[in-house]
């Protein structure tokens, strides 16, 4: 409206309209988002951390914990390595293990078909007087036998074969047969062709006292 005819109307006697009230701009609610989407407060928004720091203790992606260092190549290597090795010495023991339950086992197997086998073969003599002596297993022992059975023992015509503690005379075709089952039983095995040296009790004039303790 220009000035002159605004003039005319005030002339005229009309009022000039007011200019409507401006409002005040509402407040927030306390703990609602404020406008623009700036944090009330000073508090983030969503509930985010500000400054970068964690939110409940967690570490930024990214970063390594606090107070822990990262492990050297060199570092990894060696415990790799001390890894293998510990793996490398379990499987030995349990292998070394696995052998001597092997053995035991074989043992057991072995002395009881040479018990089957020996049933019935054996010659002692229940009235032998005479005391033949050998070395077995780092001692002295001995075994009962007669005058026959000394000449024959000791041109390898008979043997001793230990069975369950107990000493056993064999021919020499038992004897052989007994080795091939359960060579550590064979007790006593003349060889005829050997000197007279090498069995010191072959001779009965070297009979040991039966009253000497060893």
């Amino acid at each position: 409206m220009s000035d002159s005819l605004r003039d005319q109307l005030l002339g005229l006697g009309f009022k000039p309209v007011p200019a409507p009230a401006r409002k005040p701009e509402p407040k927030p609610p306390h703990g609602a988002k404020p406008a623009h989407g700036k944090p009330a407060h000073g508090k983030p928004a969503h509930g985010k951390p500000m400054h970068g720091k964690p939110a409940h203790g967690r570490p930024q992606a990214g970063r390594p914990p606090q107070g822990g260092k990262p492990k050297s190549r060199e570092e990894i290597d060696l415990a790799k390595a001390y890894a293998i090795r510990a793996q490398k010495e379990k499987d030995e023991r349990i292998e070394a293990e696995r052998l001597k339950q092997e053995e035991a086992r074989k043992r057991r197997e072995a002395k009881a078909a040479l018990a089957e086998f020996l049933k019935d073969k054996g010659r002692n003599d229940a009235g032998a007087e005479i005391a033949r002596h050998f070395e077995y297993g780092g001692k002295i022992k001995r075994i009962y036998v007669t005058d026959v059975q000394l000449k024959a023992l000791n041109a390898g015509e008979l043997g001793v074969v230990q069975m369950d503690g107990r000493y056993l005379l064999v021919d020499a075709d038992t004897l052989a047969k007994a080795e091939t089952i359960f060579a550590p039983a064979v007790a006593l095995k003349v060889d005829p062709n050997a000197p007279a040296g090498e069995d010191p009790y072959s001779d009965p004039q070297y009979q040991v006292p039966d009253d000497l303790v060893w």
